[in-house]
C-alpha cells in the first residue's frame, strides 16, 4: 500500500468520480483507475461500485475511508512539523566544554547566545575531553569546546582561539619581572600541576619536555583556581594558559619563550550530525563570526 494511492482513493471518495478525480489530482484517468484497483487488490475487497459515469463507495470503502483520511492528516502533520523544527531558531542546545575553558571562555557567549536565541534552552555540562567526547558520540551533547586537537575521524573541529602559555610565579619570586621565561629556568622549583585527565596537563608536561625539564610535582588539583592561591602562597611555579591569567592576584604572570608553549582551543561536533539553527548560531559565536 503506498501513499498516493490512498490520496487518490480519497480523491475519488470526495469527487464522486474517476474522472474529476483524476483532473484535481493531476494524473491521467487511467492511472489514476490502475493505482485504485491495486489498492483494491491488496485489500482484498472493493473499494468503489462503478456505476456508470459515477462511482459509490462500498460498504467496505465506507468504512476504509476515516482511516485513510486520517493517515493522510497525519503525514501532513508531520511533514508541517519538520518543517517548522527546520526553520525554528529554538529547541535544546547541550553544550560540554572542559574546566580549563568553562569560566573564561563561556559566561560572555552563553549570555550573548540566550539574548539572540530567547526561545532555546541551552544546558552546558563540565568534564574533561574524553568524556565529553564519548558523550558527542553518544549524542548527550551536540558541541564540545576542548582543546585541540582530537583523536578520531568521526569528529570535525573548527579552531576558536590559540593562546600562549605562562609561568605562574609568586610575586616574590627572582623571575617574576622577566617579561619572558624559559622553563628550564624554573627547575630549581616545585612545580603545581592540574591532575591526570586534564588535557591541559598533557599541554604543560610537553612544554616542560621540550625545555628538558623533569618537573617536581608537589600539588595537583581540577581547577587552574587552587593551583594560583597556592602558587600566589609561595608553594611553587605553575603553567597556565593566557585565559587564566588573573588581573589582580598574588601571582605574577611571565609569558614561556618557547614558541610552541601555546594552546588551540576549539569547537568539536559529531561528524555528519544534523545541527539544527540554534545549533549552528551556537558555533558562530564560539568562533567570533555573529
Amino acid at each position: 500500500m503506498e501513499l498516493h494511492q490512498l490520496r487518490y482513493f480519497c480523491a475519488v471518495a470526495a469527487a464522486g468520480s474517476f474522472s474529476r478525480a483524476a483532473e484535481q489530482a493531476h494524473v491521467s484517468q487511467p492511472s489514476l483507475s490502475q493505482q485504485i484497483r491495486k489498492l483494491e487488490d491488496e485489500l482484498g475487497a472493493r473499494l468503489f461500485d462503478r456505476l456508470g459515469r459515477s462511482v459509490r463507495l462500498t460498504e467496505l470503502g465506507k468504512a476504509f475511508l476515516p482511516r485513510a483520511n486520517s493517515v493522510l492528516r497525519e503525514l501532513e502533520a508531520a511533514k508541517g512539523d519538520v518543517v517548522e523544527r527546520k526553520d525554528s531558531v529554538g529547541g535544546p542546545v547541550a553544550v560540554g566544554v572542559i574546566p580549563t575553558v568553562a569560566p573564561y571562555l563561556l559566561p560572555p557567549l552563553l549570555e550573548s547566545f540566550t539574548r539572540k536565541f530567547p526561545e532555546s534552552h541551552l544546558t552546558v555540562v563540565e568534564e574533561i575531553t574524553p568524556v565529553l567526547l564519548e558523550r558527542l558520540r553518544t549524542g548527550t551533547i551536540d558541541v564540545a569546546v576542548l582543546a585541540l586537537p582530537v583523536r578520531g575521524h568521526e569528529f570535525e573541529a573548527t579552531e576558536i582561539l590559540t593562546e600562549p602559555l605562562f609561568a605562574a610565579l609568586p610575586r616574590k619570586h627572582a623571575l617574576a619581572q622577566r617579561r619572558t621565561i624559559a622553563l628550564r629556568d624554573l627547575r630549581k622549583d616545585p612545580f603545581l600541576l592540574l591532575r591526570d585527565g586534564h588535557c591541559f596537563r598533557d599541554t604543560a608536561v610537553a612544554a616542560c619536555n621540550r625545555a628538558r625539564l623533569n618537573p617536581q610535582v608537589v600539588f595537583e588539583s581540577g581547577q587552574f583556581s587552587s593551583l594560583l592561591s597556592l602558587v600566589g602562597a609561595g608553594m611553587g611555579v605553575s603553567i597556565v594558559p593566557e585565559m587564566a591569567i588573573e588581573k589582580s592576584g598574588a601571582c605574577k604572570f611571565v609569558r614561556i619563550s618557547d614558541a610552541e608553549a601555546n594552546r588551540t582551543v576549539g569547537a568539536v561536533v559529531l561528524r555528519g550530525r544534523s545541527l539544527s539553527k540554534a545549533h549552528a548560531g551556537f558555533l558562530r559565536l564560539l568562533v567570533g563570526r555573529e
